[in-house]
């Protein structure tokens, strides 16, 4: 997430070079548990490590430039390349993804 947040401070600041400005954006992450440690002021020991990233990213979201959202499981898109999944599972994350069979004939 904290590189994300870079990258979206970096495009919006090049943006705004060129007179667009960029009210905000939206940043979507997966992982529930990075989501509530942004959001939560306490840190916690085991989190000592990250604690540079976690304030980098919740000034950003104070200052109302990031808007941190979780994706649920069933929306995660990438499960597709990293998990087994159901059948009607994997065939409604092929049509999200816009994807053809190439050797299907045509009908």
């Amino acid at each position: 997430m904290a590189s994300a947040t870079c990258e979206l401070t970096w495009i919006a600041t090049l943006l705004k070079s060129f007179q667009i400005h960029i009210p905000h954006a939206s940043l979507f992450c997966g992982n529930q548990s990075a989501t509530y440690l942004v959001s939560n002021q306490v840190f916690h020991e085991r989190s000592n490590h990250i604690e540079v990233d976690c304030h980098f990213i919740r000034d950003k979201v104070v200052a109302g430039f990031i808007g941190l959202f979780h994706v649920r499981s069933i929306n995660q898109l990438a499960d597709i390349f990293t998990k087994a999944l159901h059948v009607s599972v994997f065939k409604a994350f092929i049509v999200k993804l816009g994807l053809l069979n190439i050797h299907q004939p045509p009908s």
